[in-house]
């Protein structure tokens, strides 16, 4: 037994060494929790850690919102301003979070590509923001997400195609087997028994390694011990080994690194691919969530002037009412002004659903629970901050503004790496056109070691001398060792295989695709160069026609603000009727909502502009890394003096 003892220790240092060189367990993630039991003897954990796939650290989904949400509700108002929205985004909103995981699980597929293996599909697709409940009267482009910009937000690539990289994982292999076999014979000359007993042990254990330049190697060494129930056998027990070294070299297909690593580089540059759709979803998330706080001040300065206009309606009906009474206006005036009170009433009540339900989008947007918990579904939201229309706009010249474009917009970012990742793979279609050729060479070292074979005496005098083994091959484990290190025994083979496939269709026709979808990606790339010129030309536009409705708006209120006053001052001299003062009330108030609406208009615009340029971001102060980790340092500033929500 002390040879299987040797045998077994020496399998398993083999394996704990390779375990501890592969280093599989470390990942460049912070864990959060650790799924499954460690294995319970620590002596097998290094060898047991490589196929214990629970020891890798995947930490829970998290489902609860930050402390900042909390921290802003006082009151049961929810206070937001501009900043808070914005860290309140990066910390909670799921598009961004399940975003997150995209650069993780790019990473694993590295590590599954450094294997030899093909790639993996872990492409998460840009989700387009949520939008405010009423977009009367709001223009935004469609840039992003839903721009069409002619190119997937993806990089990866599944299909295994072209020449197959090696496995370049190791291989360590171990087999024993025990046997016993009884064999009746029917010639006995050169057993010299009349039924063959024998029993035997096969012991192998064995190293493979491939590379990524084509080169494989193996180290096997066989053991087998065999007893026999034959006085014919010189040695009896004996033991047979052979240490065998092979060594094969791809000199043609399957030959070079470019050819087997494509697929690792192809994951790095998914792994950026994947970088850059973080960004394009924090952009277009952020960019979307800004409209939906801009519209809430909005619709909240809407209602404002709904209940203005309903003051107003209600002093007018309350004075006609008691000049009816004292007989100096006929009783129809009453009815035009009560009827203005009953249409202002209703304008009123369609403003203050427009808020209730865009909080109810805003609240969804800025937490990863939603309304599901009842102290947030019942907190009103009260933004801190106004609109402000500067009163000029600083803009660059139209072509900086386009280069600007070019350099940061993320589509032209994953165009380009798609079409390197391209070039990438098709070295494998290519390489895949040649013939094979395989140069091998294997050297083997064999040794013999056994025991006299006791059974020998039972022979006849004149047959004793012919079982009396070589003394060099009589002794222990030791001796079959030394035999194979020494190499007494030794065998050589070299040579080479060739196999040249007629036509190698497939070969031919997946390289040619792949050349023609480079020529696509191409013409992807200039497309998106184009959708962006576009992009920033109607951004420019966009932004100017929303600064002249502004504009417009404002003089149009200052008009009907003085129309209404002339009125109401001409309907107490008697020179004008209650139905145009009425009519004058209601064009002012149309006239505040329009103004109201284009400042909404002016802040889309704004929004749109900065996207189309690439510089949401950077306008915003928003920091990638912040917006990769889902945690924002800085704190919450509420003022003292809090605002109320109008009731």
């Amino acid at each position: 037994m002390s040879y299987l003892r040797n045998l077994l220790t020496i399998v398993l240092i083999t394996l704990t060494s390779a375990a501890r060189g592969q280093n599989l367990a470390s990942t460049r993630e912070t864990p959060e929790v650790v799924i499954g039991e460690p294995p319970p003897i620590k002596f097998f954990q290094p060898l047991l850690s490589p196929f214990h796939v629970q020891r890798r650290p995947v930490g829970p989904a998290k489902l609860t919102n930050t402390p900042r949400l909390e921290s802003l509700v006082r009151a049961g108002n929810l206070y937001l301003s501009l900043p808070d929205v914005i860290a309140l985004s990066l910390e909670n909103n799921l598009d961004i979070a399940v975003q997150r995981y995209g650069p993780v699980l790019a990473r694993e597929i590295i590590r599954r590509a450094e294997s030899g293996q093909a790639l993996r599909d872990v492409h998460i697709p840009i989700a387009a923001g949520p939008v405010s409940i009423s977009t009367a009267g709001v223009s935004s482009l469609a840039i992003g997400a839903g721009g069409g910009s002619g190119v997937t937000s993806g990089g990866g690539l599944v299909a295994s195609i072209g020449t197959q990289p090696p496995n370049l994982d190791p291989t360590i292999t171990a087999v024993a087997q025990f046997q016993h076999n009884t064999t009746p014979l029917s010639n006995q000359l050169v057993s010299l028994v009349d039924a063959s007993v024998v029993s035997s042990r096969y012991y192998q254990v064995g190293y493979n390694q491939a590379w990524a330049t084509g080169t494989n190697a193996s180290v096997t060494f066989v053991s087998q011990r065999y007893q026999f129930n034959s006085p014919a056998n010189s040695l009896n027990p004996y033991t047979t080994g052979y240490l065998d070294f092979q060594i094969n070299q791809q000199l043609l297909q399957g030959w070079g690194r470019p050819a087997n690593t494509r697929y690792i580089k192809v994951a790095k540059n998914n792994l950026k691919v994947s970088d850059v759709n973080l960004k394009w979803q924090v952009i277009v998330t952020v960019s979307a969530i800004l409209n939906l706080y801009w519209d809430l001040v909005s619709f909240n300065d809407d209602v404002h002037i709904k209940e203005k206009a309903l003051e107003t309606a209600q002093q007018l009906y309350e004075d006609n009412k008691h000049q009816a009474e004292l007989g100096t206006l006929p009783a129809i005036e009453v009815t035009r002004a009560e009827a203005q009170v009953s249409q202002s009433k209703e304008d009123l009540l369609i403003a203050q659903t427009n808020v209730a339900q865009q909080e109810v989008i805003l609240k969804n947007a800025l937490s990863r629970t939603g309304i599901a918990s009842a102290s947030l579904d019942e907190v009103h939201i009260v933004p801190l901050d106004s609109i402000v229309v500067p009163q000029k706009e600083d803009l660059k010249p139209e072509k900086d503004l386009m280069d600007q474009a070019l350099a940061a917009r993320p589509e032209i970012e994953i165009a380009k790496i798609n079409i390197e990742s391209g070039n990438i793979q098709s070295a494998g279609t290519r390489n895949a056109l040649l013939p094979t050729l395989q140069a091998f060479a294997e050297l083997t070292n064999n040794g013999l070691s056994g025991s006299p074979n006791a059974l020998c005496s039972t022979l006849p005098a004149s047959q004793q001398a012919l079982c009396i083994p070589t003394n060099y091959f009589v002794g222990g484990y030791g001796n079959l060792l030394g035999q194979i290190f020494r190499r007494n025994y030794p065998n050589y083979s070299a040579g080479f295989q060739v196999n040249i496939p007629f036509r190698n269709r497939a070969a031919q026709g997946d390289y040619t695709a792949d050349l023609l979808q480079q020529r696509q990606k191409e013409l992807q790339l200039q497309q998106v160069i184009n959708q962006v010129r576009q992009d920033v030309k109607n951004a420019i536009v966009g932004l100017q026609q929303a600064r002249a409705r502004y504009e417009t708006a404002v003089a149009t209120r200052v008009l009907a603000q003085q129309t209404l006053e002339a009125e109401q001052m001409r309907f107490k001299f008697g020179e004008s009727s209650i139905a145009t003062v009425v009519q004058a009330q209601r064009d002012l108030a149309a006239d505040q909502t329009n103004e109201i609406q284009a400042m909404a208009n002016y802040t889309h615009a704004r929004n749109s502009f900065d996207e189309a340029i690439g510089q949401t971001l950077d306008v915003n102060h928003v920091s990638m890394e912040e917006a990769e980790s889902g945690r924002v340092p800085r704190s919450s500033s509420i003022p003292e003096n809090l605002p109320g929500r109008r009731q």
